[in-house]
Parts: structure tokens; C-alpha cells; sequence
């Protein structure tokens, strides 16, 4: 607990003078300072901030759903130290690095809390582009164009817009769905996925929005249903292309509305819900078949999310094989390193199954290799076949690979910035000229 000095305008002076921005708000939550770090870092003046309620001055509450003083103030603190989002007056997203401690009186009763908050956003930003960073959120990758995806889930991070994330099967779509909530203010909330296409039609109504007992056959007691489960939270529409059509007019409502009733039920339940979908399909040409309504379509599609195929991002192939390798020890295994023969396979295969076919292609090695390196034989028929789809054909020229191995002392990874490519490609021609760079080294 920190005691507040008597003495405010010295305070404030003293407090103008610290390079992080401090926010202080007493029990009933008037901002009591604010100095000029703070007004730096969110682009509010001092004077539109002092004497106003914190969840008002900055448009919602400052501190999202982190917030103890949301209902009655507490009568004890425990300090806190927390990323969080927010959006500048202008508009502009920032992370900030927030750490809150309460103050006390002289009897050492809780009047307030001082915050101090320190602008993140550079070294988030920066992060992804550091040799040690491998992902964001649950996910792997470190190509562009993964890190856009990254970039754009942090800025949604303080809206709640219907998201319609779209892309392959196997791309993560779950894993983008589930990073979008744990990074937005609703993060305390339930996360709730729905696998709208492998739910039989006939309970598909009852699973999104429950039913009352005697509803039909078999509901013998009242239900929740998806929808409610995730109040407060983020209900996940996973396939949602596969929606029935009289479903699809109920979604659109609840959309509207943010209210339904439960099958057989007559009262309105209204429930605070984000809604993040997703498709494998062109939803849009969905629509002009007359499968998807196009009221639906405009509701769900207000933030576009499209996630790479992992064949168009194949720097990011050896990070994955290091998680799942990674992820073997963490249970006790001691899995094989793979030769730069299989490597080099794994490199060139085309995945049509994205990154859950990887997954998988590493679970059969794992489960079938009986020595400490994996070759060839070791991997799936599909990836190891002669007609296996593959990726674009290698452009590099032998020479200049040596030379720039030579000019970066041996590392490939500035080798690979020096010639131009990605780290992946580098590593799939040298497994690919094994032979005559070791004939040439004698």
C-alpha cells in the first residue's frame, strides 16, 4: 500500500517529472491525477481528465474488464501488474504495460489506487521481428504475413466488430479465434466454440440457444444454450457456412438484437456476446448460390480476417517441427531430429493439409521412428512419395550460397538475409546440395 502525500500541487509536480504516465482515482473512481506522461501516451489533456469518473472520461472503462472498482470499491487491495489495450482520443491502438497499487489513509483504510502506465506498443511491435521470437498468442510463425495477422488482432483487441476469419482447413482458425478473445477486454470471459457443421440439424437450434423442459422429445429439464454460456464472453461460429437457412434467419436476429428465446420458451434472454465466425468456404459465393443470406453474410464479414496457407509461408515450417518436437519433450518423450533428407521433403511438400496436417506428419514420426534421427522412410507415404505436391522450385545458385556462408562466418540465418530468402529455403537447398558442398570442402 502507498500513502498519498498531503502536499497535491507538490505531487503533481514531482509526478511530471517521471518518464511513465500516472493515473490516480480515489474509492468512488474520480480521477484525482493525471500527469503529463499520461496525457502523452493517450492524447487526453489533464483537463479533460481530473474530477471525472474513469470509466467515463476515456469513453469506457480505462482498465477493461481488469477493473476492481467496477461495483462497490473493495475494502482490500492486492496490487495488480497487467498488459492492456487501449485506444488513444485520436483512434490509435495501444499495448501499455499497467501496474496498479492502492493508497491508504493514516488508519490505513483503502482510499484509491495509483496506476502507472508504460507504452509497450514499440517492443510488441518489435518482438516479432527478433531471431528469439517464434509467435503471438497461442500461434507460430514469424512471416509477414502471419505477423499482419498478429497486428490485426491487436487492434481489435478494444472493439467488439463481428470478425469472419476465412482461410484453409488446418490454418488455425480456432487458434486466431481464441487469441482475438484472450486479447480483448473480454478476456475474463467464457470462450465458447460452436462447430456449426458437425452438429446434426435437428438440434442445432437447441444447442445455440438452449431450450425449456417439454420443448420436444427428450427435454426433460430447461438448457442453456451456447449463446448464454458465453455471456460476457465470445461465442466461436466455427463452419458457420453450414448454418441452415432458418437458422441463419434466428442468427441475424439475435445480431440485431442481442436477444432470443430458447426453443419452446416465450421469454426474451438477452445476452452481451462477440461473435467471431469462420469458413473455409468463399462465403460471398455462397451468397450468390442463395446457400447464405446475404443480410447474414454483411453482419458476420464487418472485420475480414484471411489466414496465409502454410505453403505460402514455408519459413515458418521449421518453427512449427521445433513446437512439436517442443511439445513431445514437455510430456517426457525424446523425440528424433529430423536428417536433411527429410528436412529437405518436409521443406518442399506443398501441405494441402496446412499446419494440422504438420502436426500430424510429426505425430507419425514420433509414433513410428525407433532411432534418434528421422530420415525419409520415417515420414508419411503422401509427404515422401515421388508425386507428392510440392512448392516452388529453388532459385539459388551454388556460388553465392558459398559466398555468402563465407561472408557471414557460417550462419545461415544472415547468410539468408544477404542472398535474399527465407531461412527455410536456404536450409531446403543446402540439404538439397549436401553432396557436392561437402566434396567441395575437401
Amino acid at each position: 500500500m502507498k500513502k498519498l502525500p498531503q502536499d497535491s500541487k507538490h505531487l503533481a509536480q514531482i509526478l511530471d517529472l517521471l518518464p511513465e504516465g500516472i493515473i490516480c482515482h480515489d474509492r468512488h473512481r474520480r480521477i484525482i491525477c493525471f500527469n503529463r506522461a499520461a496525457e502523452a501516451l493517450t492524447g487526453y489533456s489533464r483537463e479533460e481528465i481530473l474530477g471525472r469518473d474513469c470509466h467515463e472520461a476515456f469513453g469506457r472503462p480505462f482498465c477493461g474488464n481488469q477493473c476492481s472498482f467496477c461495483g462497490q470499491a473493495p475494502d482490500a487491495w492486492t496490487d495488480l501488474n497487467y498488459p492492456l489495450n487501449i485506444v488513444t482520443k485520436t483512434g490509435e491502438p495501444k499495448q501499455i504495460q499497467m501496474a496498479v497499487v492502492g493508497m491508504t489513509d493514516g488508519e490505513g483504510r483503502l482510499t484509491g489506487v495509483l496506476a502507472t502506465v508504460r507504452d509497450i506498443t514499440s517492443l510488441v511491435g518489435l518482438k516479432f521481428w527478433t531471431e528469439e521470437a517464434t509467435g503471438f498468442a497461442g500461434m507460430v510463425g514469424r512471416d509477414p504475413k502471419m505477423v499482419q495477422i498478429y497486428r490485426q488482432i491487436q487492434k481489435l483487441a478494444e472493439h467488439d466488430y463481428p470478425v469472419l476469419i476465412t482461410g484453409e482447413t488446418g490454418t488455425g482458425k480456432e487458434l486466431v479465434a481464441a487469441a482475438i478473445h484472450s486479447e480483448s477486454r473480454r478476456h475474463r470471459g467464457p470462450f465458447v466454440p460452436v462447430n456449426c457443421g458437425a452438429l446434426p440439424e435437428g438440434v442445432v437450434e437447441s444447442e445455440l440457444f438452449g431450450h425449456v423442459k417439454g420443448a420436444f422429445s427428450g427435454a426433460v429439464r430447461d438448457k442453456k444454450g451456447r449463446f448464454e454460456l458465453a455471456h460476457r464472453g465470445t461465442i466461436f461460429l466455427d463452419e458457420v457456412a453450414e448454418l441452415p437457412k432458418n437458422l441463419q434467419v434466428k442468427l441475424l436476429r439475435v445480431l440485431e438484437s442481442h436477444a432470443f428465446e430458447r426453443v419452446g420458451g416465450e421469454t426474451p434472454i438477452s445476452v452481451d456476446v462477440r461473435v467471431v465466425s469462420a469458413t473455409n468456404r468463399d462465403l460471398k459465393r455462397e451468397v450468390e448460390k442463395k446457400r447464405f443470406r446475404e443480410d447474414l453474410y454483411y453482419r458476420l464479414n464487418v472485420v475480414p480476417l484471411n489466414l496465409p496457407r502454410l505453403r505460402e509461408r514455408r519459413e515458418d515450417i521449421p518453427l512449427l517441427l521445433e513446437y512439436f518436437l517442443g511439445q513431445a519433450r514437455s510430456r517426457g518423450q525424446t523425440p528424433p531430429r529430423f536428417s536433411p533428407e527429410a528436412a529437405a521433403l518436409m521443406l518442399d511438400y506443398a501441405w494441402p493439409g496446412n499446419v494440422r496436417e504438420l502436426q500430424n506428419a510429426v505425430h507419425y514420426v514420433l509414433a513410428g521412428c525407433q532411432g534418434q534421427v528421422a530420415g525419409p522412410a520415417d515420414l508419411p507415404q503422401e509427404i515422401r512419395r515421388p508425386g507428392a505436391p510440392r512448392g516452388p522450385a529453388l532459385k539459388l545458385d551454388l556460388e553465392a550460397v558459398q559466398a555468402a556462408l563465407k561472408e557471414c562466418g557460417g550462419n545461415k540465418v544472415k547468410a539468408a538475409r544477404l542472398l535474399g530468402v527465407g531461412r527455410a529455403t536456404l536450409y531446403r537447398f543446402l540439404a538439397s546440395h549436401e553432396t557436392s558442398l561437402s566434396h567441395q570442402a575437401r
